[in-house]
């Protein structure tokens, strides 16, 4: 069981790093092939694993953790931009201020974001790392959502197969 839960921390901290990865068909395939292993430990497991992973993204917006340079853009001066990009630059500029200006209406759309997905937790992690939002405030808000989220999940399958059988 531990070696399961293990994989399971693992594929949560990979599918908060790379979107490409969906820890929820991760989620309903272990419980039913592994359906001894407790609902719980598997929304723990998950939990840790997909906050531990977005805390990157977040300290990356927070300004806490400085990127490499291959992974920055050169910046270039405003009048080469295209028009397009001229106007997202404006645009993110804007949900920056007003991040900053309101940074508890971060704690709510951050906490809906981490049990229901929307918007996207990987938007809400970097919006609330622009927000200022405290490392304490997103961990456990993230922590408590996410362990809700996926102990659901990995209930469900288990809960189906009781309402199908009477």
């Amino acid at each position: 069981m531990l070696g399961w839960l293990c994989l399971t921390f693992g594929v949560a901290f990979g599918s908060s790093l790379v979107p490409l990865i969906s820890i929820e068909i991760f989620v309903v395939g272990l419980v039913t092939q592994q359906p001894g292993i407790s609902c719980w430990w598997i929304g723990l497991a998950v939990a840790l694993g997909q906050v531990l992973g977005k805390m990157f993204y977040f300290l990356a917006a927070r300004g806490s953790l400085h990127m490499p340079a291959f992974l920055k853009r050169k910046e270039k001066p405003d009048k080469a931009l295209s028009p397009w990009r001229q106007k997202w630059k404006t645009r993110m500029e804007w949900v920056r201020v007003r991040c900053h200006r309101h940074p508890h209406w971060m704690f709510g759309t951050h906490a809906v974001s981490s049990v229901v997905g929307l918007p996207p937790f990987a938007f809400t992690t970097v919006l609330a790392g622009l927000a200022g939002m405290s490392s304490w405030l997103f961990v456990s808000t993230g922590m408590v959502g996410r362990f809700a989220r996926f102990t659901v999940l990995a209930a469900s399958p288990a809960a189906m197969a009781g309402w199908w059988v009477h």
